[in-house]
This record gives structure tokens, sequence and C-alpha cells, in this order.
């Protein structure tokens, strides 16, 4: 499985399964790594992006994932997963000895029946989800949360590394777990932020002042800076989508109800951003809740 060295990580052969926002930037930068990269994605063409930085683009996902030792996944969700490893086809075109890494979000319990299935046929798998989005991960600084087997963990290390950090959580499931609470917090921190800078403006106070005061004391974060500025610029192109974001909050809540958690913070983010995809922001910037609380307040 191991080849020579690039960048000081072994070279492998690598399958990526799903080129969206993220799948790009990952596949990119596996590329630019040094590794031999073997994408498809269900729209050929947002696969066919990465043949120019060397990837090998194939029409099928069982074509893509025949010679590789890893195959990462970038899918939308456990249930496209479903249906593109087992229903495709795909688990029974791998290599026997091969590891599935899934960096897309899905239920703790669906990574874990995952690999179980794919135990059946020879494989390895890691639930692997990451946080950054796409700018963190062509920077090599996406935040990875790993459930599985330690020694897979420790195969998957020089690959991931390429990507970002990653810290192993414990068994199956746990990874995508730890996802959960990060998209929780997020999710609730960017509405906390598009509420209270709302509240400012419509008080009569300057948005980007009050971002610029509150700046180093106990309210900043990651989130007031980046999101912020955004909610402050109007600006809501899609780094990641709104949907998505539902899509794990929906996740979050599942889980929950699963282990008999009452989670009323995570419910009420869910029904907040249901009601933004509802008028229209699926395929915006998570920040674009913004706009879902400025058209309740009658504020443009």
């Amino acid at each position: 499985m191991m080849g020579s060295e690039s960048k000081g990580s072994a070279i492998m052969n690598i399958a990526l399964l799903g080129i969206g926002l993220m799948g790009f930037a990952v596949g990119k930068r596996l590329c630019e790594s040094g590794h031999t990269v073997h994408a498809w994605n269900r729209t050929h063409e947002k696969a066919q992006r990465l043949a120019a930085f060397g990837a090998r683009v194939h029409d099928t996902p069982a074509q893509a994932v025949r010679e590789a030792d890893m195959v990462i996944c970038m899918l939308e969700s456990g249930a496209v997963v479903d249906e593109i490893i087992f229903g495709q086809g795909t688990a029974r075109a791998m290599k026997r000895g091969a590891l599935l890494v899934d960096m897309g979000s899905s239920q703790p319990r669906e990574a874990r029946d995952h690999a179980a299935r794919l135990t059946d046929f020879g494989i390895s798998h890691l639930d692997a989800p990451a946080s950054g989005g796409p700018g963190g991960a062509a920077e090599g600084q996406l935040a990875i949360m790993v459930g599985g087997k330690t020694s897979d963990y420790l195969l998957a290390q020089p690959v991931l590394a390429a990507l970002g950090h990653a810290t192993h959580m414990g068994p199956h499931g746990t990874g995508q777990l730890a996802k959960l609470a990060n998209q929780m917090i997020a999710a609730a921190t960017l509405g906390a932020v598009a509420e209270a800078l709302l509240l400012c403006q419509k008080g009569g106070a300057d948005m980007g002042k009050v971002k610029q005061a509150i700046t180093g004391g106990a309210a900043d974060s990651r989130i007031l800076q980046v999101h912020g500025q955004r909610m402050v610029e109007r600006d809501f192109a899609p780094r990641a989508r709104m949907a998505v974001l539902l899509g794990d909050l929906r996740n979050a809540l599942a889980t929950a109800e699963e282990i008999g958690f009452d989670a009323p913070i995570a419910t009420l983010f869910e029904q907040l951003y249901a009601q933004g995809v509802d008028h229209g922001l699926t395929d915006l910037d998570p920040a674009s809740l913004f706009v879902e609380l400025a058209s309740r307040n009658a504020m443009h």
C-alpha cells in the first residue's frame, strides 16, 4: 500500500467519491500532496474539474475504487453513502484489505452499520467527518474527528495529515458524534451572532463597529469573525450550504432521540434553519440565517 515519499508522507492510491464544494477542495489538496487520486461524482463535470490537478476521472464509483487502497467518501448523507457503496456494488469492486474513510456527515448508527457490513467484504472503515469547510481543506487545516479501530486510524493518518489535524475519538460512530457536537455549536453560534447584530442594527448601531467592539472579548469566536463579517457585508455565497447544516441538526436530533437525550437548543435551531430553507436559502451559506431573522423583523 505504501509507496515512495512525497512531502513527508507516503503516496497512496486514493479513490474520492463525491466532488462537491468540500470534495473538490479535498481532491485538489490530495493531488497537490502527491497522492494518486481516482475521482467520481454523480455529475461528471464536477469530477472533471480535478483532472487539471492530475486526478483520474471515472464514470462509475465501482471503476474509481477498483485500484484504490483507500476510498474517501465526501457524500451528502449516510443514506447516499449506503446507496453508492452497497446499492451500486462499489463495496464488491473494492480490493480486499482496502480502507473506506467516510468524511461526510452521517448519523453515528449509520457509521456503525456501514462498518459492520463492510467487514463482510474484507474492507475496513473509519468515520472521519471534518470541520473547516472548503477553505480549511484547501489550506490543510481541517479539524477531523475519527471513529474506528486504532490500527486503521494510524494507517489513514498520513493522508489525513495532508488535510488537517485528525483526532481519534474512539470506536465506530464516535467521529460522527463529535461532528454533530461541532455542528450543534456552530448552528447555535451562527444564530446568536445574526440575532445580536440585527438587534444592534435595529437599535441604530453600526453592525461592523459592534463586531469590532466585541472582538477579543468573551463573546468573540471564529464564527463572529468569519460569518459575522459575511453578515455585515451581506455576502452569503455558499462556502457551505444551509441545507447541509440543517441535515446535520436533524442527524443530531435523531441521535438524541435514539439515546434518550433532550436537546431543546438544537430543536429550536432546526426549526429556524428549516424555515430558512423553506424561504429559499437552501443553497446559500449557513450565515444566510441572518436573512431569515432579518425578514422576521421586516429588515432588509
